[in-house]
């Protein structure tokens, strides 16, 4: 890559974004995801995964390090072909990873690592154990479970950057951990196990009061977290995930999620309009979650139907994306731009509320070529 083409690459994404924000898009926004997991469980940048997911998660320094090489290596191999800027950014931004695992950790769930996996939790509250957490109280809004070892990781990585707060000549931003929530149904399942889904039908009074606890527990904690980073303890904004909820009935969504969610919002937030992380087969709830809980903003994951989901939702509301990642790492570069051109071409760009992406999150060994495949679709595409 030239200089040359760097800043016409970026030009062209800059004059992309700015146009889609504006409401006038002149095409869809490509956006890639990368989890750390992509990075880890990657031959060139971790060989035989010399760095362990246990590793990374135990020691500050290590993980603060790693995400500073996985930030790199996303700007020079990543950036190309999507709407990012290539090219080493003005500066990087490191924080405390928990993964998926921050809401039952903080709730007491053990963590597990398993062999070339993602870190999980196992689940506290199965048999007769059911009411433990209600005998034991909510967890210290700050240092509640896993938070303790969270806050000795940011402890450590602010000591790291004391002395030498910048990499590659770029200064290193320690930015706040534990604002994010997985949502109060995937967060009882992480706790009491496939056991919750039971409850619903044997004992509803007992699902309603495990997800009010989750939500209560989980309102107490952001807003502990934004206080200690000197942040208003309600945000302007919110932003969360529920990718469980694809296991329910839109009645049961009704019934048992939406009081929680409506709760999580009005502690959390004072936007009208905000936006959700859904996987998985959840697409029935998204009307009921539009027009109940004033969701605007949806990132998909797989499988949808992207013609119909825009039908449903109207031009007005934004959807994030694509093909499915397994899709993405298992295909051809021409299954990729048939997919993509069929998707484009379905009608969910009608309004122009339309983001491209992976559905959702690139899987580790994802060809570049897909991803090559992908942008320059989408570069092609007009209406």
């Amino acid at each position: 890559m030239n200089n040359d083409w760097i800043e016409a690459h970026n030009a062209e994404a800059r004059a992309v974004w700015e146009a889609f924000h504006a409401g006038r898009p002149s095409r869809p926004p490509v956006a890639l995801g990368t989890n750390i997991r992509f990075f880890l469980f990657n031959e060139a940048l971790n060989p035989a995964e010399r760095l362990t997911f246990e590793d990374y998660s135990s020691d500050g320094v290590a993980m603060l390090q790693f995400q500073l090489r996985a930030a790199e290596w996303r700007a020079e191999h990543i950036a190309p072909y999507c709407d990012d800027p290539v090219g080493l950014p003005e500066a990087f931004s490191v924080r405390v990873d928990l993964q998926t695992y921050d809401d039952a950790g903080f709730f007491g769930a053990p963590l597990l690592f398993l062999p070339h996996q993602v870190p999980d939790t196992q689940p506290i509250l199965t048999g007769d154990k059911k009411n433990q957490l209600f005998d034991r109280g909510q967890p210290d809004p700050l240092t509640g479970g896993i938070f303790a070892q969270a806050h000795r990781l940011h402890e450590q990585m602010a000591e790291y950057l004391a002395p030498q707060p910048t990499y590659r000549n770029r200064p290193i931003r320690l930015e706040p951990f534990g604002l994010y929530t997985s949502g109060p149904l995937t967060v009882a399942t992480a706790l009491r196990g496939s056991e919750f889904y039971l409850d619903f039908y044997t004992d509803p009074d007992y699902a309603r009061a495990l997800l009010d606890f989750v939500v209560e527990g989980t309102i107490a904690r952001v807003h502990a977290q934004r206080r200690f980073f000197g942040l208003e303890p309600v945000a302007p904004d919110l932003f969360f995930a529920d990718d469980a909820i694809q296991m329910i009935s839109t009645r049961m969504l009704v019934e048992f999620l939406l009081p929680a969610y409506r709760k999580l919002k009005a502690g959390l937030t004072t936007a009208k309009r905000i936006k959700i992380h859904l996987c998985g087969d959840a697409t029935r709830h998204f009307k009921v979650l539009k027009e109940e809980l004033g969701v605007h903003d949806f990132e998909t994951g797989y499988p949808v139907d992207f013609g119909w989901l825009r039908r449903e939702l109207g031009p007005e509301v934004t959807i994030h994306g694509g093909p499915s990642a397994v899709f993405l790492q298992q295909a051809t570069p021409e299954q990729v731009r048939a997919e993509t051109e069929r998707i484009l071409n379905s009608g969910i760009c009608d309004g122009g509320r339309f983001v491209l992406r992976e559905g959702n999150n690139l899987a580790p060994g994802t060809p570049l070529a897909n991803l090559a495949a992908l942008y320059e679709t989408a570069r092609a595409w007009s209406p």
